[in-house]
């Protein structure tokens, strides 16, 4: 009887919930009408259901969103991996669009297009010299694969345009944005997204590091901002062994979901660092969460964003898409890492720069840990949710990169616009002087003369130091930033990232970490690679449940909700 009493309770509830929905759907519906119907002026009630679910969501949380068909398409462009156009990287200099780097294998290399050319037409368009942005030159070079398009390009030494006719064919975006040997027996990887070929690529990038002798790996994800949850999860799976759990989601109308390791890594073994910023997110602190509750590596660097929440895409009927909120995520001990949103999305977004000016980004003592429950890794370090992943070393931003002039060199484009009209005029005669990356390394130098005409380039954009202290002690900075971006252009991010890591904090320290004791001494378990395999086929069940026990917090289950 009691049994029966509570199913008609239970399906009350259900059917009382259900009527509201349908009341709520009723009165919206019916006051949408009576303003098409019945409204002074033509109300566009299609932009006013854009706007209302646009402003529903932002009382929901930060990351549900809408967004219409193109919006979709820009957003997934970069996580899935290739796009369709020409296979060029540009940027618009003196209303100049110049070819700053030609994609290998893409169709303008096939047909010869170069580094530096400078377009002047596309098809009978003129598009030097008329005010073009940057969303006009997507929209006249992309299009869809096995379409043609004919450019016209000014290039240096020769006295005519020379025409291209381009078949447009698909572009590649890579995750990995550069990886090479720091020393004889250190790789570096530097992981931009996590897009849907992030795995595959980092899983090919150690592999390569592995046979030019890297037995430590450095997995650089500072400003990494995310993308797919299961990249997130098979590239954890590259360095925790099989059956660890690498995060798990729960929500009001999903079941927990627990995403364990399921293979052999090709990095399960070795010294390990993950490099994190205020900028690294969402799937970059799964890995990180994941990485640091195991024990398994150290994490360099400051705070991390701190999201924790798990978006999924709704089709709406006219192929627009709401991606809501329907899950929070977990690491390994239980931590919630979800920064709060109480005060609004406009604040929330506020927290980096809340960051900067109470000075956490240089003194670790003033990170504010706001969830006070104690989470325990494997070894039995305590760690905290409640807002990112907190570093196991702390390194403080540069001072330099908060410099006045400084950063107005690099808001105004100086930088990159100083280089690219100074590798366009001498492209030749530097890959004369420097024919390999090893002797541009080694050799050129960003003396007194050169740095006088970067200034006096600087000042006729009316940019100057406003203050002598601030202009000397960004010297250094300026010309590791000016010889990485002409390695860039001459040859490709590889070679960007190791020249300006050489002044790069958490890179410095990340390198010392593998000589000074610091695995030691967090106890981080870093079997050498030279070991013996282990059969994981030949764990036991029993084996593997008591890791799993080991790890869990002491915390209550009520308190791991938000």
């Amino acid at each position: 009887m009691k049994k029966i009493l509570l199913f008609i309770a239970f399906s009350g509830l259900f059917c009382h919930s259900r009527l509201q929905a349908q009341m709520y759907q009723q009165k919206m519906a019916t006051f949408l009408n009576l303003l098409d119907n019945y409204y002074v002026e033509d109300p566009r009630v299609d932009s006013l259901v854009e706007i209302g679910i646009t402003e529903i969501l932002k009382k929901l949380d930060p990351h549900s969103v809408y967004m219409n068909a193109d919006e979709i398409k820009r957003a997934n462009e970069p996580l899935e991996g290739n796009f369709e156009g020409v296979g060029i990287q540009f940027q618009i200099y003196l209303d100049t669009i110049i070819v700053v780097h030609v994609i290998p294998g893409g169709p303008s290399q096939k047909v010869g297009v170069e580094d530096g050319d400078k377009i002047v037409f596309v098809d009978t368009s003129k598009v030097a010299g008329v005010g073009i942005n940057n969303d006009g030159v997507f929209k006249k070079l992309r299009g869809k694969k096995g379409t043609k398009v004919t450019i016209k390009i000014k290039r240096i030494g020769e006295k005519d345009l020379l025409e291209f006719e381009i078949i447009r064919d698909k572009i590649p975006i890579y995750a990995i944005e550069a990886q090479y040997m720091a020393a004889p027996d250190i790789g570096y990887v530097k992981l931009a997204r996590f897009s849907a070929t992030a795995t595959e690529e980092t899983e090919a990038a150690i592999d390569t590091l592995k046979k030019q002798g890297a037995k430590k790996i450095i997995l650089d994800l500072t400003g990494n901002g995310g993308g797919y949850l299961n990249q997130a999860h098979a590239l954890s799976d590259l360095f925790l062994s099989e059956g660890k759990l690498v995060v798990y989601s729960e929500g009001r109308s999903q079941p927990r979901i627990d995403l364990n390791a399921t293979k052999s890594g090709n990095f399960e073994k070795g010294e390990l660092v993950v490099m994190a910023d205020q900028n690294t997110a969402s799937a970059s602190e799964i890995v990180s969460g994941a990485i640091q509750d195991w024990d398994r590596g150290l994490v360099i660097g400051r705070r991390t964003f701190g999201k924790g929440l798990v978006q999924k895409g709704y089709s709406l009927p006219d192929m627009s898409v709401v991606r809501l909120t329907m899950a929070h995520y977990y690491t390994p001990s239980g931590r919630n890492i979800q920064k709060s949103y109480t005060k609004g999305i406009d604040k929330y977004y506020e927290d980096i720069e809340d960051r900067y000016e109470n000075g956490e980004l240089f003194d670790q003592a003033k990170i504010k840990i706001t969830d006070s429950t104690k989470y325990f890794t494997n070894g039995k370090r305590i760690v905290y949710g409640g807002g990112g992943i907190t570093p196991d070393i702390f390194v403080g931003l540069d001072t330099t990169w908060s410099s006045k002039y400084y950063g107005k060199l690099v808001r105004s484009g100086s930088f990159n616009q100083f280089v690219l009209e100074y590798v366009n005029s001498n492209r030749h005669s530097l890959e004369k002087s420097y024919p390999t990356f090893d002797a541009y390394l080694k050799n050129f130098k960003v003396d007194s003369v050169f740095l006088g005409r970067f200034f006096a380039f600087a000042k006729n954009k009316k940019i100057e130091p406003d203050s002598a202290e601030n202009y000397i002690k960004s010297i250094p900075t300026i010309q590791n930033q000016l010889k990485g971006l002409i390695a860039q252009d001459l040859w490709n991010a590889s070679a960007y990232y190791q020249v300006t890591n050489e002044q790069n904090p958490i890179y410095v320290r990340a390198m010392k970490s593998f000589y000074d004791g610091s695995f030691q001494k967090f106890n981080i378990q870093t079997a050498s690679l030279d070991d013996g395999k282990t059969d994981k086929k030949k764990a036991s069940a029993t084996d593997k449940t008591k890791e799993k026990k080991q790890i869990k917090s002491d915390k209550d289950d009520s308190a791991k909700k938000e």
